[in-house]
């Protein structure tokens, strides 16, 4: 029997493309590590096709129909101000998730992103500032300083540029499993001045399975929520902020939209352990995601 191709992904902003804002062109590093892995015999694991929402103001044509597209994966940057996704969308992308597909969404502060809230399942994980709010009220404040546009959540982790050291919640999940690690434990990931807030809904097969600190008061905070597949549904996972993902935060030389004003780092550019860490939390995320529709 001859083996089946390569695991099809979907990289996909919740916005027109525009040339100076968080377009799904700032991915492009994300979209060639997928791209170049293989397996042992050099055949390529993914096929992978990165796109921005086509326009706004009506149902995208392929997020509105993903529950019949052959995607196995939808990696979801949701970098709107609220209007990303139609009810449509959404109502395709759950349904894409309920015949087995595997299902990434990532925010970013505040309100940005906050078009996922009704994704079935996994939008509940994702709390904003004025949308299924964090259950603790304690966590109502602002966390950032430096950019004061930007209320809670924005959690500090650091400058972008710059690299956070996450905890791995026990038991250690797959996705931050390392064996060329001392603790086999993944370590780093890209730091962002404000990242957002996610959480395990009571009502899901979910867990916290990283978390961070601020850098300005210390509190932890989690940075991803891990959904395991199930008969009902593929696997998911809730990502603090886009931003760990983004080209800008992984090579400052990338550059980044005009409206960014934070006061970058170089820690990514000083230890290569953080951007080897990073890549293996996206090879990591692609294999535990999987291929649609294999049984739990």
């Amino acid at each position: 029997m001859s083996s089946p191709g390569p695991i099809r992904i979907l990289l996909q902003t919740t916005i027109p493309t525009t040339e100076d804002d968080w377009s799904i062109a700032r991915f492009s590093a994300l979209r060639d590590l997928l791209s170049s892995a293989v397996d042992d015999d050099g055949r390529a694991l993914y096929a992978v096709e990165a796109r921005d929402r086509e326009a706004t103001g009506g149902p995208d044509p392929v997020l509105s129909r993903m529950q019949d597209s052959d995607f196995d994966q939808l990696w979801l940057f949701a970098v709107d101000v609220g209007d990303g996704l139609t009810e449509e969308d959404c109502v395709a992308v759950s349904r894409f998730r309920e015949t087995g597909g595997g299902l990434m969404i990532a925010r970013d502060h505040m309100d940005l992103g906050s078009s996922v809230c009704t994704l079935g399942g996994v939008g509940a994980a994702h709390c904003f500032h004025s949308k299924n709010l964090e259950p603790d009220v304690g966590r109502h404040v602002r966390d950032d300083e430096e950019t004061q546009a930007i209320s809670w959540p924005n959690y500090r982790s650091g400058a972008n540029g710059d690299y956070q050291e996450i905890v791995a919640v026990a038991p250690v999940h797959p996705i931050l499993r390392d064996a060329t690690s001392p603790t086999g434990v993944l370590r780093y990931l890209p730091a962002h001045p404000h990242e957002g807030a996610v959480i395990a809904p009571e009502d899901g097969d979910a867990r916290v399975i990283a978390a961070g600190a601020s850098r300005t008061t210390g509190r932890a905070f989690n940075l991803a929520v891990a959904f395991e597949r199930g008969p009902a549904a593929g696997a998911a996972l809730a990502q603090s902020t886009f931003h760990h993902f983004a080209d800008y935060n992984w090579d400052l030389a990338a550059g980044c939209p005009s409206f960014v004003s934070e006061t970058p780092g170089e820690g990514m550019a000083r230890d290569p352990r953080a951007l080897a860490d990073t890549h293996r939390y996206v090879l990591n995320l692609a294999a535990w995601l999987g291929r649609r529709g294999l049984s739990a």
